[in-house]
């Protein structure tokens, strides 16, 4: 694990230029666009419900002026309380009209909001499963996870109460803006006075509260890539004592994303209140000029009530406004990142009209492997990674159909680079591989995945099961196949021997179970897919002698009549191969039957003969 967890994608970084930070606010609208189209119609009538609900809101205090003009006059002449009752049950309905659509209104904007959250969460997922190997050998799972759950949760809370807040405050304050003009045009222009003023403190909250809440989003990716890295390899972290200085990488990262959420509550803490002070010295302004104004009997007592409760219709949303910024800030942060991740796009990408394998000569050999005969060859094939240096310059290679072919050479000589490629994990910078005659580019992606396999030294093994496990590329596959797998590769002596045999849950990445029987259990769930094409890099490594040995009796039999491509350095593997590639430096240099290689006195046969004097 590296101190350098700055080192993040551009998205991530604190310095953005003007262009960058409008691109990244397109995207993101363009994504929020894409969220809420398919509602459209719900979103509709959403917005009819809330309309209808700040209407009886603003209906309250005309007719609170109504009752105080209108409705107790006659009362005190002695005509009785039929106005006032009228205006009362008024009154009534309208608080009631309020309460039932507000309740109709927060049950459906949490219906829409959960409905565009699992869209959103399905589509970043399904999203991440399908970018090419190089994106996620590049972005850091902490990353990942933080797209998929802090991000998403604040475009959550968005959903939950941004639209409610900004949504009634627009209504509310144009609203209320139009009846104070409706009541009394001098007293409507006092109250009025102070909105560019408001207008202004509100941009400027805006700006500052942008770049406030992408810190904050920013910082908060930190803490959880560092949390993830650790926890994911707290066994180095434990072996080498690494806990301390973790420790205060994790505390500068901690008080950054505490410093980003400080540096936000401040903005709240003064626009909040400076929205409160304006409110009230306006309040204020209106019931000096208004009681002067009701004293020469220009104005009535139930104009200036109603005035006064307008007033705090008017300013009360501006604080649901600033609720509405802190939301919509972080959510925009967190749309930016979605946004940029959903714009990758897979370098190995599908092909638009894929190309089916041609038939088998004498008809389909059965199976789940279809018509599959294993043929592989590179034709003129160069590769780097990243647009580096070549790793395989100019490869030219030809594997017919059930070859075992075994792969040997140094460190960085492109065994495994071969694999990935045959695996279509990368795709060549020039030339071709061919599955039975068919570019790899050409194939359907789920065609080329059931006929191709790959069986690394690490293999992952997913919570749950041991039969779940083997039958990861085979869901359907009955208990039968599943044993008859292990039994193949020679794991069902161990599975039967835990208490709970093939329903043994094997615990987080397979922490239960020895590396070696880890290993057993991916060889078993490769066999079980039974491909075309098995691809073994370093593939036995972590087995101990007699599991490797049990292992190479078992490959001599489920090899039989399909292609393999075995990398290895421990040269015990070799001995089951039909061939022998020596490969250095990205090229072949010795190619032929493992004894006819040994008999040249060549590269490999210097690497045999190293090999058996380390067995002496």
């Amino acid at each position: 694990m590296s101190d350098s967890w700055r080192g993040v994608a551009a998205e991530d970084q604190d310095q953005v230029s003007d262009s960058v930070t409008l691109l990244l606010r397109t995207r993101s609208r363009r994504l929020l666009a894409d969220l809420l189209r398919p509602h459209r119609k719900r979103i509709a009538l959403l917005t009819a419900v809330i309309v209808l609900s700040s209407a009886a809101g603003l209906a309250l205090p005309y007719l609170v002026k109504a009752g105080i003009d209108d409705g107790i006059p006659p009362v005190l002449a002695g005509r009785g309380p039929g106005t006032l009752l009228t205006i009362i049950a008024l009154v009534v309905g309208a608080a009631l009209v309020q309460a039932l659509t507000r309740k109709a209104f927060l049950q459906m904007s949490g219906r829409i909001g959960q409905d565009i959250l699992l869209q959103l969460r399905r589509r970043v997922f399904d999203h991440f499963q399908r970018l090419s190997l190089s994106f996620h050998e590049k972005y850091t799972s902490g990353r990942v996870i933080s797209r998929l759950t802090s991000d998403v949760e604040a475009i959550g809370e968005l959903l939950d109460s941004g639209f409610d807040g900004l949504v009634t405050a627009v209504l509310t304050l144009c609203g209320t803006a139009v009846m104070l003009l409706v009541l009394d045009v001098r007293l409507g222009l006092v109250a009025l006075l102070p909105l560019p003023v408001l207008l202004l403190f509100t941009r400027w909250f805006r700006r500052q509260s942008s770049v406030a809440y992408r810190r904050t989003r920013q910082a908060v990716a930190l803490v959880i890539v560092h949390f993830v890295e650790s926890m994911t390899g707290i066994r180095a972290v434990q072996a080498f004592r690494r806990e301390p200085r973790n420790q205060e990488i994790f505390e500068r990262l901690n008080a950054d994303y505490r410093d980003a959420n400080t540096r936000s509550a401040r903005l709240v803490a003064v626009f909040m209140p400076g929205i409160k002070l304006i409110g009230n010295v306006t309040v204020a302004a209106v019931l000096l000029y208004g009681g002067w104004l009701a004293l020469n009997g220009t104005v009535t007592v139930g104009v200036l009530a109603a005035f006064l409760l307008y007033l705090r219709q008017f300013y009360e949303p501006m604080q649901e406004i600033s609720q509405f910024y802190n939301a919509l800030q972080s959510a925009g942060a967190a749309l930016e990142k979605l946004s940029g991740v959903l714009e990758e796009r897979p370098e190995v990408a599908e092909p638009p009209v894929p190309v089916p394998l041609p038939a088998p000569l004498g008809g389909d050999r059965g199976g789940i492997r279809g018509g599959a005969r294993g043929g592989l060859r590179f034709d003129a094939v160069e590769f780097g990674y990243d647009g580096g240096r070549a790793v395989l310059p100019r490869l030219e290679l030809e594997i017919p159909a059930g070859q075992t072919v075994a792969v040997v050479g140094t460190t960085g000589a492109g065994k495994t680079t071969l694999a990935k490629l045959i695996a279509r994990f990368y795709d060549p910078v020039a030339g071709r591989i061919l599955l039975d005659g068919v570019d790899l580019r050409d194939l359907d992606e789920a065609e080329l995945r059931r006929h191709v396999v790959m069986v690394t030294q690490e293999n992952f093994l997913f919570t749950g099961t041991i039969a779940d496990n083997i039958r990861f590329g085979r869901p359907d596959a009955p208990a039968a196949a599943v044993v008859e797998a292990a039994e193949a590769i020679g794991a069902h002596a161990f599975v039967s021997a835990l208490p709970e045999g093939y329903g043994t849950q094997v615990g987080k990445r397979g922490g239960r179970m020895s590396a070696g029987q880890r290993q057993l259990v991916a060889f078993a769930r490769a066999f079980l897919a039974d491909p075309a094409v098995l691809i073994l890099d370093e593939a036995t490594s972590s087995l101990d002698v007699p599991s490797e040995r049990l292992v190479q009796r078992a490959l001599r039999t489920v090899l039989a009549d399909r292609t393999a491509l075995i990398i290895a350095h421990r040269l015990s593997t070799v001995e089951i191969a039909d061939r022998v590639l020596v490969m250095d430096a990205g090229r072949i240099v010795e190619d032929g039957p493992p004894e006819r290689l040994i008999a040249r006195s060549g590269r490999f046969a210097r690497l045999h003969k190293a090999w058996l004097d380390s067995l002496a």
